[in-house]
């Protein structure tokens, strides 16, 4: 049985408010009562995407949702007078988990340009000995071999399925596959792309200070301008709609 989790209502997604610890021990209960439960991660952009995008703000709706960054915490201090207990960014809280987990792990790798799996793979192999991995697959596969991929992934024995195809593409396809694969599937972004060295991540300070989304943008500035440039102000102006709609 798990345990009841409180959340925040960030747009149309429940966000769940809990510490780090309390986050790990989350996951650990979903991935005991097993059945295909999903995590997933939400930031600014998630939650612009899921006003936009109604199958991904059902997706959230059957998962559990932890928070992304400062946008959101910028989001619950507006509406709720307080900020998230943690930042449980994913590419920071995924070895936090790992390590703490209770369970000796069987992950699935999915997601990422070929090879990149692979090479988390090895990663994961040298730092977090008690777990194993029982299977990798891209992300950039052709949709008519979904379906053989979802067979393997069932019968690959993981319980645990690290998915990292960018949203809302990851959510969609945990929501469509979850309960026949039968494994707990967290979704991730690009944390594949960072333990694996494809992706380069911010100096020590800009995340201390929440400011990796700009060294990402200046890195990455077509791809990235709208969801931050275009994005960002997006998001603050519904968050100010929801709270004076909230606050008659």
């Amino acid at each position: 049985m798990m345990d009841r989790v409180d959340t925040s209502r960030i747009g149309p997604v429940d966000v769940a408010v809990l510490t780090e610890r309390n986050a790990i021990d989350a996951i650990d209960d979903r991935i005991s009562a097993g059945g295909g439960q999903i995590v997933t991660f939400c930031n600014a952009h998630s939650v612009n995407l899921a006003r936009d995008v109604p199958p991904l703000a059902d997706a959230y709706a059957d998962s559990l949702v932890l928070n992304d960054g400062i946008g959101v915490d910028v989001a619950r201090r507006l509406l709720y007078g307080a900020p998230f207990p943690a930042n449980l960014n994913g590419t920071d809280f995924m070895p936090a988990f790992l390590s703490g987990s209770a369970h000796d792990l069987r992950m699935f790798l999915l997601g990422s340009e070929p090879g990149v799996a692979g090479r988390a793979a090895d990663i994961f192999a040298r730092d977090y000995r008690r777990h194993r991995v029982v299977g990798v697959q891209d992300g950039y596969f052709d949709p008519s071999r979904e379906e053989t991929i979802v067979d393997t992934i069932a019968r690959s024995g993981a319980n645990l399925v690290i998915v990292g195809m960018g949203q809302p593409r990851q959510e969609l396809f945990a929501a469509r596959h979850a309960e026949r694969i039968g494994a707990t599937m967290i979704c991730v972004g690009a944390y594949m792309d960072f333990v694996s060295g494809n992706f380069a991540r911010a100096p020590e300070w800009m995340r201390r200070v929440r400011l990796e989304w700009l060294f990402r943008l200046g890195l990455e500035p077509t791809r990235l301008f709208h969801r931050y440039v275009i994005g960002n102000p997006r998001f603050l102006r519904d968050v100010l709609r929801d709270r004076a709609r909230k606050t008659r």
